[in-house]
Protein backbone atom coordinates (compact mmCIF):
# COMPACT_ATOMS: atom_id res chain seq x y z
CA UNK A 1 0.00 0.00 0.00
CA UNK A 2 1.19 3.48 -0.80
CA UNK A 3 1.68 6.05 1.98
CA UNK A 4 1.19 8.90 -0.44
CA UNK A 5 -1.68 11.26 0.23
CA UNK A 6 -3.63 12.87 -2.57
CA UNK A 7 -3.75 16.65 -2.41
CA UNK A 8 -6.85 18.20 -4.02
CA UNK A 9 -6.10 20.59 -6.86
CA UNK A 10 -7.48 24.07 -7.37
CA UNK A 11 -9.13 22.98 -10.58
CA UNK A 12 -11.07 20.27 -8.76
CA UNK A 13 -12.54 22.33 -5.94
CA UNK A 14 -11.01 25.78 -5.35
CA UNK A 15 -13.19 26.58 -2.32
CA UNK A 16 -12.29 23.32 -0.62
CA UNK A 17 -8.58 23.92 -1.30
CA UNK A 18 -8.68 27.42 0.16
CA UNK A 19 -10.26 26.12 3.36
CA UNK A 20 -7.83 23.18 3.48
CA UNK A 21 -4.73 25.32 2.97
CA UNK A 22 -5.82 27.93 5.49
CA UNK A 23 -6.47 25.33 8.17
CA UNK A 24 -9.91 26.77 8.87
CA UNK A 25 -12.19 24.40 10.72
CA UNK A 26 -15.22 23.51 8.62
CA UNK A 27 -18.45 23.89 10.64
CA UNK A 28 -20.72 20.86 10.75
CA UNK A 29 -23.62 20.83 8.33
CA UNK A 30 -26.97 21.60 9.94
CA UNK A 31 -29.65 21.11 7.32
CA UNK A 32 -32.42 22.31 9.60
CA UNK A 33 -30.65 25.53 10.45
CA UNK A 34 -29.87 26.15 6.79
CA UNK A 35 -33.45 25.57 5.73
CA UNK A 36 -34.92 27.80 8.43
CA UNK A 37 -32.32 30.56 8.09
CA UNK A 38 -33.87 33.88 7.15
CA UNK A 39 -33.74 34.19 3.39
CA UNK A 40 -32.63 37.28 1.51
CA UNK A 41 -36.19 37.88 0.37
CA UNK A 42 -37.76 38.12 3.82
CA UNK A 43 -36.44 41.60 4.69
CA UNK A 44 -37.43 42.72 1.20
CA UNK A 45 -40.96 41.34 1.71
CA UNK A 46 -41.24 43.19 4.99
CA UNK A 47 -40.17 46.42 3.34
CA UNK A 48 -42.54 45.99 0.38
CA UNK A 49 -45.59 44.67 2.19
CA UNK A 50 -45.24 46.54 5.47
CA UNK A 51 -47.69 45.26 8.04
CA UNK A 52 -48.93 42.55 5.69
CA UNK A 53 -46.02 40.37 6.75
CA UNK A 54 -46.50 40.24 10.50
CA UNK A 55 -43.54 41.01 12.71
CA UNK A 56 -44.03 37.75 14.55
CA UNK A 57 -43.69 35.86 11.25
CA UNK A 58 -40.12 37.07 10.73
CA UNK A 59 -39.02 37.02 14.34
CA UNK A 60 -35.91 39.06 15.06
CA UNK A 61 -35.59 37.80 18.63
CA UNK A 62 -33.52 34.65 18.81
CA UNK A 63 -34.45 32.41 21.72
CA UNK A 64 -31.76 30.32 23.39
CA UNK A 65 -30.96 27.14 21.52
CA UNK A 66 -32.29 24.98 24.32
CA UNK A 67 -35.69 26.69 24.04
CA UNK A 68 -36.22 26.25 20.29
CA UNK A 69 -36.03 23.22 18.08
CA UNK A 70 -36.65 22.46 14.43
CA UNK A 71 -38.77 19.45 13.52
CA UNK A 72 -39.80 17.96 10.20
CA UNK A 73 -43.37 17.02 9.39
CA UNK A 74 -43.62 14.94 6.24
CA UNK A 75 -43.18 14.23 3.43
CA UNK A 76 -45.61 11.31 3.25
CA UNK A 77 -47.14 12.27 6.56
CA UNK A 78 -50.84 11.44 6.08
CA UNK A 79 -52.01 14.81 7.35
CA UNK A 80 -49.77 16.78 5.00
CA UNK A 81 -51.88 15.32 2.19
CA UNK A 82 -48.99 13.54 0.54
CA UNK A 83 -45.53 14.75 -0.35
CA UNK A 84 -45.47 18.11 1.41
CA UNK A 85 -42.65 18.64 3.90
CA UNK A 86 -42.98 21.21 6.66
CA UNK A 87 -40.11 22.45 8.76
CA UNK A 88 -41.40 23.91 12.01
CA UNK A 89 -39.40 25.98 14.46
CA UNK A 90 -40.94 25.38 17.86
CA UNK A 91 -40.62 27.24 21.11
CA UNK A 92 -42.29 24.81 23.46
CA UNK A 93 -45.62 24.07 21.77
CA UNK A 94 -45.70 27.37 19.88
CA UNK A 95 -44.75 27.51 16.19
CA UNK A 96 -42.52 30.55 15.72
CA UNK A 97 -41.69 29.95 12.08
CA UNK A 98 -42.62 27.41 9.45
CA UNK A 99 -41.42 26.62 5.97
CA UNK A 100 -43.24 24.51 3.36
CA UNK A 101 -40.81 22.51 1.23
CA UNK A 102 -42.03 21.12 -2.08
CA UNK A 103 -40.56 19.29 -5.03
CA UNK A 104 -40.90 15.66 -3.97
CA UNK A 105 -43.55 14.92 -6.61
CA UNK A 106 -42.22 16.95 -9.54
CA UNK A 107 -43.45 15.40 -12.79
CA UNK A 108 -42.42 17.98 -15.38
CA UNK A 109 -45.89 18.12 -16.90
CA UNK A 110 -45.42 21.62 -18.34
CA UNK A 111 -42.28 20.48 -20.16
CA UNK A 112 -44.01 17.26 -21.20
CA UNK A 113 -46.69 19.38 -22.89
CA UNK A 114 -44.10 20.60 -25.41
CA UNK A 115 -43.73 17.04 -26.71
CA UNK A 116 -47.46 16.39 -27.06
CA UNK A 117 -49.80 17.62 -29.76
CA UNK A 118 -52.55 20.06 -28.88
CA UNK A 119 -55.02 17.19 -29.22
CA UNK A 120 -53.04 15.09 -26.72
CA UNK A 121 -52.72 17.94 -24.22
CA UNK A 122 -55.83 17.19 -22.12
CA UNK A 123 -54.45 13.73 -21.31
CA UNK A 124 -51.47 15.44 -19.69
CA UNK A 125 -53.06 18.36 -17.84
CA UNK A 126 -55.94 16.30 -16.41
CA UNK A 127 -53.45 14.62 -14.05
CA UNK A 128 -52.16 17.80 -12.41
CA UNK A 129 -55.02 18.40 -9.98
CA UNK A 130 -56.35 14.86 -9.81
CA UNK A 131 -59.29 15.93 -7.63
CA UNK A 132 -60.44 18.50 -10.20
CA UNK A 133 -59.24 17.04 -13.52
CA UNK A 134 -62.07 18.50 -15.59
CA UNK A 135 -61.12 22.06 -14.58
CA UNK A 136 -57.59 21.46 -15.86
CA UNK A 137 -58.95 20.15 -19.13
CA UNK A 138 -61.28 23.14 -19.44
CA UNK A 139 -58.58 25.76 -18.86
CA UNK A 140 -56.28 24.10 -21.40
CA UNK A 141 -59.02 23.66 -24.01
CA UNK A 142 -60.19 27.27 -23.66
CA UNK A 143 -56.61 28.46 -24.21
CA UNK A 144 -56.21 26.34 -27.36
CA UNK A 145 -59.59 27.48 -28.67
CA UNK A 146 -58.67 31.12 -28.11
CA UNK A 147 -55.53 30.67 -30.20
CA UNK A 148 -57.54 28.85 -32.88
CA UNK A 149 -60.22 31.55 -32.83
CA UNK A 150 -63.09 29.06 -32.56
CA UNK A 151 -66.15 28.94 -30.31
CA UNK A 152 -67.68 25.67 -29.27
CA UNK A 153 -71.43 24.99 -29.74
CA UNK A 154 -73.88 25.90 -26.95
CA UNK A 155 -74.49 22.27 -26.02
CA UNK A 156 -70.76 21.66 -25.59
CA UNK A 157 -70.51 24.73 -23.35
CA UNK A 158 -73.44 23.57 -21.22
CA UNK A 159 -71.93 20.09 -20.87
CA UNK A 160 -68.64 21.65 -19.78
CA UNK A 161 -70.41 23.69 -17.10
CA UNK A 162 -72.35 20.63 -15.93
CA UNK A 163 -69.24 18.46 -15.65
CA UNK A 164 -66.99 21.05 -14.00
CA UNK A 165 -69.61 22.01 -11.40
CA UNK A 166 -70.13 18.34 -10.59
CA UNK A 167 -66.35 18.12 -10.28
CA UNK A 168 -66.38 21.10 -7.89
CA UNK A 169 -68.88 19.28 -5.69
CA UNK A 170 -66.85 16.06 -5.67
CA UNK A 171 -63.64 17.95 -4.89
CA UNK A 172 -65.22 19.88 -2.02
CA UNK A 173 -66.65 16.63 -0.64
CA UNK A 174 -63.10 15.25 -0.46
CA UNK A 175 -61.98 18.48 1.24
CA UNK A 176 -64.72 18.20 3.87
CA UNK A 177 -64.05 14.49 4.35
CA UNK A 178 -60.28 14.81 4.82
CA UNK A 179 -60.66 17.96 6.93
CA UNK A 180 -62.96 16.08 9.27
CA UNK A 181 -60.70 13.04 9.45
CA UNK A 182 -57.59 15.15 10.14
CA UNK A 183 -59.28 16.82 13.10
CA UNK A 184 -60.84 13.62 14.43
CA UNK A 185 -64.34 13.50 12.91
CA UNK A 186 -63.96 10.10 11.26
CA UNK A 187 -67.63 10.01 10.29
CA UNK A 188 -67.03 12.91 7.89
CA UNK A 189 -64.50 10.83 5.98
CA UNK A 190 -67.06 8.09 5.46
CA UNK A 191 -69.90 10.46 4.59
CA UNK A 192 -67.90 12.62 2.17
CA UNK A 193 -66.63 9.70 0.13
CA UNK A 194 -70.06 8.08 0.19
CA UNK A 195 -71.65 11.09 -1.52
CA UNK A 196 -68.71 11.49 -3.88
CA UNK A 197 -69.40 8.04 -5.29
CA UNK A 198 -72.66 9.33 -6.81
CA UNK A 199 -70.72 11.81 -8.90
CA UNK A 200 -67.86 9.47 -9.79
CA UNK A 201 -70.38 6.89 -10.99
CA UNK A 202 -71.84 9.50 -13.33
CA UNK A 203 -68.35 10.51 -14.52
CA UNK A 204 -67.52 6.89 -15.27
CA UNK A 205 -70.78 6.46 -17.18
CA UNK A 206 -70.12 9.61 -19.22
CA UNK A 207 -66.36 9.57 -19.82
CA UNK A 208 -65.41 5.95 -19.16
CA UNK A 209 -63.21 6.91 -16.20
CA UNK A 210 -63.70 7.94 -12.57
CA UNK A 211 -60.76 10.37 -12.66
CA UNK A 212 -58.34 11.90 -15.23
CA UNK A 213 -61.00 11.81 -17.88
CA UNK A 214 -59.58 13.44 -21.05
CA UNK A 215 -63.20 14.40 -21.69
CA UNK A 216 -63.09 18.17 -22.28
CA UNK A 217 -61.02 18.67 -25.41
CA UNK A 218 -60.25 21.56 -27.78
CA UNK A 219 -63.37 21.98 -29.86
CA UNK A 220 -65.89 20.59 -27.38
CA UNK A 221 -66.14 17.33 -25.45
CA UNK A 222 -65.17 13.77 -26.35
CA UNK A 223 -68.68 12.29 -26.45
CA UNK A 224 -72.23 13.41 -25.80
CA UNK A 225 -73.98 12.78 -22.51
CA UNK A 226 -75.12 9.15 -22.08
CA UNK A 227 -78.72 7.95 -22.18
CA UNK A 228 -80.46 8.49 -18.86
CA UNK A 229 -78.14 11.31 -17.82
CA UNK A 230 -81.05 13.48 -16.62
CA UNK A 231 -82.14 10.85 -14.11
CA UNK A 232 -78.57 10.47 -12.86
CA UNK A 233 -78.15 14.23 -12.42
CA UNK A 234 -81.57 14.53 -10.74
CA UNK A 235 -80.54 11.89 -8.21
CA UNK A 236 -77.38 13.85 -7.39
CA UNK A 237 -79.28 17.14 -7.10
CA UNK A 238 -81.83 15.58 -4.75
CA UNK A 239 -79.44 13.57 -2.58
CA UNK A 240 -76.48 15.81 -1.80
CA UNK A 241 -78.28 18.86 -0.26
CA UNK A 242 -80.01 16.60 2.27
CA UNK A 243 -76.68 14.98 3.14
CA UNK A 244 -75.10 18.43 3.61
CA UNK A 245 -77.70 19.08 6.28
CA UNK A 246 -76.49 15.94 8.03
CA UNK A 247 -72.94 17.32 7.96
CA UNK A 248 -74.11 20.55 9.55
CA UNK A 249 -76.07 18.72 12.22
CA UNK A 250 -72.92 16.76 13.01
CA UNK A 251 -70.37 19.57 13.06
CA UNK A 252 -71.80 23.10 12.81
CA UNK A 253 -72.45 23.40 16.56
CA UNK A 254 -70.21 20.60 17.78
CA UNK A 255 -68.14 22.12 20.63
CA UNK A 256 -65.06 20.02 19.79
CA UNK A 257 -65.23 21.01 16.11
CA UNK A 258 -65.73 24.68 16.98
CA UNK A 259 -62.78 24.75 19.39
CA UNK A 260 -60.51 23.11 16.79
CA UNK A 261 -61.53 25.39 13.89
CA UNK A 262 -62.68 28.82 15.12
CA UNK A 263 -59.85 31.32 15.34
CA UNK A 264 -57.41 28.74 13.94
CA UNK A 265 -55.30 29.32 10.83
CA UNK A 266 -56.36 32.95 10.51
CA UNK A 267 -55.33 35.00 7.47
CA UNK A 268 -56.42 38.49 6.41
CA UNK A 269 -57.65 39.72 3.05
CA UNK A 270 -54.55 41.91 2.68
CA UNK A 271 -52.26 38.94 3.21
CA UNK A 272 -54.21 36.85 0.69
CA UNK A 273 -53.96 39.56 -1.95
CA UNK A 274 -50.26 40.09 -1.26
CA UNK A 275 -49.46 36.40 -1.76
CA UNK A 276 -51.80 35.74 -4.70
CA UNK A 277 -54.09 33.43 -2.72
CA UNK A 278 -57.50 32.79 -4.27
CA UNK A 279 -60.50 30.50 -3.98
CA UNK A 280 -62.26 29.62 -0.71
CA UNK A 281 -59.27 30.87 1.31
CA UNK A 282 -59.58 34.38 -0.13
CA UNK A 283 -63.37 34.36 0.11
CA UNK A 284 -63.16 33.29 3.78
CA UNK A 285 -61.62 36.71 4.49
CA UNK A 286 -64.66 38.52 3.07
CA UNK A 287 -63.40 39.20 -0.48
CA UNK A 288 -66.16 38.55 -3.03
CA UNK A 289 -63.97 37.29 -5.88
CA UNK A 290 -64.94 34.43 -8.16
CA UNK A 291 -63.81 34.14 -11.79
CA UNK A 292 -67.20 32.71 -12.74
CA UNK A 293 -68.63 36.14 -11.92
CA UNK A 294 -65.65 38.40 -12.72
CA UNK A 295 -64.63 36.80 -16.04
CA UNK A 296 -67.37 34.33 -17.07
CA UNK A 297 -66.48 31.43 -19.34
CA UNK A 298 -68.41 28.70 -21.18
CA UNK A 299 -71.66 30.61 -20.76
CA UNK A 300 -71.73 30.19 -16.98
CA UNK A 301 -72.97 33.76 -16.60
CA UNK A 302 -76.45 32.70 -17.79
CA UNK A 303 -76.99 30.64 -14.64
CA UNK A 304 -77.95 32.05 -11.24
CA UNK A 305 -75.73 31.40 -8.24
CA UNK A 306 -74.24 33.28 -5.30
CA UNK A 307 -70.63 33.63 -4.14
CA UNK A 308 -70.41 32.81 -0.41
CA UNK A 309 -67.93 34.78 1.70
CA UNK A 310 -66.74 34.66 5.30
CA UNK A 311 -65.51 37.23 7.78
CA UNK A 312 -62.80 35.73 9.99
CA UNK A 313 -60.54 33.95 7.50
CA UNK A 314 -60.15 30.92 9.77
CA UNK A 315 -60.54 27.15 9.38
CA UNK A 316 -64.21 27.27 10.35
CA UNK A 317 -65.06 29.89 7.71
CA UNK A 318 -63.36 27.84 5.03
CA UNK A 319 -65.38 24.79 6.10
CA UNK A 320 -68.65 26.77 5.92
CA UNK A 321 -67.76 28.30 2.54
CA UNK A 322 -67.08 24.91 0.94
CA UNK A 323 -70.41 23.64 2.25
CA UNK A 324 -72.21 26.62 0.72
CA UNK A 325 -70.27 26.39 -2.55
CA UNK A 326 -71.52 22.83 -2.93
CA UNK A 327 -75.09 24.11 -2.59
CA UNK A 328 -74.47 26.84 -5.18
CA UNK A 329 -72.92 24.34 -7.60
CA UNK A 330 -75.97 22.11 -7.15
CA UNK A 331 -78.10 25.15 -8.14
CA UNK A 332 -76.07 25.56 -11.32
CA UNK A 333 -76.23 21.83 -12.13
CA UNK A 334 -80.01 21.85 -11.79
CA UNK A 335 -80.32 24.85 -14.13
CA UNK A 336 -78.03 23.27 -16.72
CA UNK A 337 -80.06 20.05 -16.68
CA UNK A 338 -83.30 21.98 -17.20
CA UNK A 339 -82.00 24.17 -20.04
CA UNK A 340 -79.59 21.82 -21.82
CA UNK A 341 -79.61 22.94 -25.48
CA UNK A 342 -79.76 20.53 -28.38
CA UNK A 343 -77.18 20.35 -31.13
CA UNK A 344 -73.57 19.31 -31.57
CA UNK A 345 -71.30 18.52 -28.66
CA UNK A 346 -68.17 19.60 -30.58
CA UNK A 347 -67.28 22.19 -33.19
CA UNK A 348 -67.94 21.32 -36.84
CA UNK A 349 -64.40 21.97 -38.07
CA UNK A 350 -62.61 19.18 -39.92
CA UNK A 351 -59.21 20.62 -39.02
CA UNK A 352 -59.88 20.20 -35.29
CA UNK A 353 -62.61 17.59 -34.92
CA UNK A 354 -62.19 13.93 -35.93
CA UNK A 355 -64.94 12.32 -38.02
CA UNK A 356 -67.81 10.40 -36.38
CA UNK A 357 -66.70 6.93 -35.41
CA UNK A 358 -69.38 5.31 -37.57
CA UNK A 359 -67.93 7.00 -40.66
CA UNK A 360 -64.52 5.36 -40.15
CA UNK A 361 -65.94 1.98 -41.22
CA UNK A 362 -67.58 3.50 -44.29
CA UNK A 363 -65.08 5.93 -45.76
CA UNK A 364 -61.34 5.70 -46.46
CA UNK A 365 -61.13 9.51 -46.33
CA UNK A 366 -62.69 9.49 -42.85
CA UNK A 367 -60.19 6.85 -41.71
CA UNK A 368 -57.25 8.92 -43.00
CA UNK A 369 -58.72 12.06 -41.40
CA UNK A 370 -59.08 10.26 -38.05
CA UNK A 371 -55.54 8.88 -38.30
CA UNK A 372 -53.99 12.29 -39.00
CA UNK A 373 -55.88 14.04 -36.18
CA UNK A 374 -54.67 11.52 -33.59
CA UNK A 375 -51.09 11.16 -34.85
CA UNK A 376 -50.07 14.57 -36.22
CA UNK A 377 -52.71 16.64 -34.45
CA UNK A 378 -53.76 20.04 -35.79
CA UNK A 379 -51.77 23.22 -36.24
CA UNK A 380 -52.45 26.27 -34.10
CA UNK A 381 -51.69 29.80 -35.35
CA UNK A 382 -48.70 31.55 -33.74
CA UNK A 383 -49.49 33.57 -30.63
CA UNK A 384 -49.81 33.46 -26.87
CA UNK A 385 -52.76 33.53 -24.52
CA UNK A 386 -53.74 33.17 -20.89
CA UNK A 387 -57.09 31.75 -19.81
CA UNK A 388 -58.23 31.20 -16.22
CA UNK A 389 -61.14 29.31 -14.69
CA UNK A 390 -62.39 29.04 -11.10
CA UNK A 391 -61.26 25.65 -9.84
CA UNK A 392 -62.28 24.30 -6.40
CA UNK A 393 -58.99 25.66 -5.04
CA UNK A 394 -58.97 29.05 -6.75
CA UNK A 395 -57.72 30.61 -9.97
CA UNK A 396 -56.47 27.94 -12.36
CA UNK A 397 -54.81 29.53 -15.38
CA UNK A 398 -53.19 28.21 -18.53
CA UNK A 399 -50.57 30.29 -20.33
CA UNK A 400 -50.02 28.85 -23.79
CA UNK A 401 -47.59 29.85 -26.55
CA UNK A 402 -47.78 28.50 -30.11
CA UNK A 403 -45.16 28.89 -32.84
CA UNK A 404 -47.58 27.77 -35.55
CA UNK A 405 -46.90 24.07 -35.22
CA UNK A 406 -48.87 21.14 -33.93
CA UNK A 407 -47.42 21.24 -30.41
CA UNK A 408 -47.25 23.99 -27.78
CA UNK A 409 -43.99 25.93 -27.82
CA UNK A 410 -44.44 26.69 -24.12
CA UNK A 411 -47.10 25.99 -21.51
CA UNK A 412 -47.34 27.19 -17.93
CA UNK A 413 -50.10 26.43 -15.46
CA UNK A 414 -51.05 28.94 -12.78
CA UNK A 415 -51.90 26.31 -10.17
CA UNK A 416 -53.92 27.56 -7.17
CA UNK A 417 -52.51 25.03 -4.68
CA UNK A 418 -49.00 26.30 -5.40
CA UNK A 419 -49.96 29.85 -4.45
CA UNK A 420 -52.20 28.85 -1.56
CA UNK A 421 -49.36 27.00 0.17
CA UNK A 422 -47.71 30.38 0.69
CA UNK A 423 -50.38 31.04 3.29
CA UNK A 424 -49.07 28.38 5.68
CA UNK A 425 -46.23 30.42 7.29
CA UNK A 426 -48.62 33.34 7.80
CA UNK A 427 -51.45 31.22 9.20
CA UNK A 428 -49.22 29.18 11.50
CA UNK A 429 -47.06 31.94 12.98
CA UNK A 430 -47.32 31.92 16.79
CA UNK A 431 -49.94 29.17 16.84
CA UNK A 432 -50.06 25.87 18.69
CA UNK A 433 -48.43 22.92 17.00
CA UNK A 434 -51.67 21.01 17.68
CA UNK A 435 -53.45 23.31 15.20
CA UNK A 436 -51.05 22.53 12.35
CA UNK A 437 -53.11 19.68 10.94
CA UNK A 438 -56.36 21.66 10.88
CA UNK A 439 -54.65 24.56 9.13
CA UNK A 440 -53.13 22.39 6.39
CA UNK A 441 -56.41 20.56 5.82
CA UNK A 442 -58.30 23.84 5.44
CA UNK A 443 -56.07 24.78 2.50
CA UNK A 444 -57.18 21.62 0.65
CA UNK A 445 -53.83 21.33 -1.16
CA UNK A 446 -53.28 18.87 -4.00
CA UNK A 447 -49.57 18.27 -4.41
CA UNK A 448 -49.94 17.24 -8.04
CA UNK A 449 -51.15 20.80 -8.52
CA UNK A 450 -47.99 22.12 -6.81
CA UNK A 451 -45.20 19.93 -8.20
CA UNK A 452 -46.42 19.90 -11.76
Amino acid sequence: MSDETTTPTVDDAPEVVDIWLSGTEVPPTDEGAQEMAESETEPRLREQLGSVVADDYVDDEVAPEDERMIINMGPQHPSTHGVLRLQLELEGEIIRRSKPIIGYLHTGMEKTAEGLTFAQGPTNVTRMDYLAPLHNELAYSLAVEQLLGIEVPPRAQAIRVLMTELNRVSSHLVALATNGMDIGALSMMLYGFRERELILDFFEKTTGLRMNHNYIRPGGVAVDLPPGWRQDVARIVETIPARLQDYEDLLAENPIWLSRTKGVGVITAEECLAYGITGPILRSTGVDWDLRKAFPYSGIDQYEFDVPTGTNGDVYDRFVIRMEEIRQSIRIIGQVAETMPKGDYRVDDRKVTPPPRARIDESMEALIHHFKIFTEGFRVPPGETYVAVESPRGELGCYLVSDGGGKPWRMHIRAPSFYNLQALPVMMADTLVADTIATIASLDPVMGDVDR
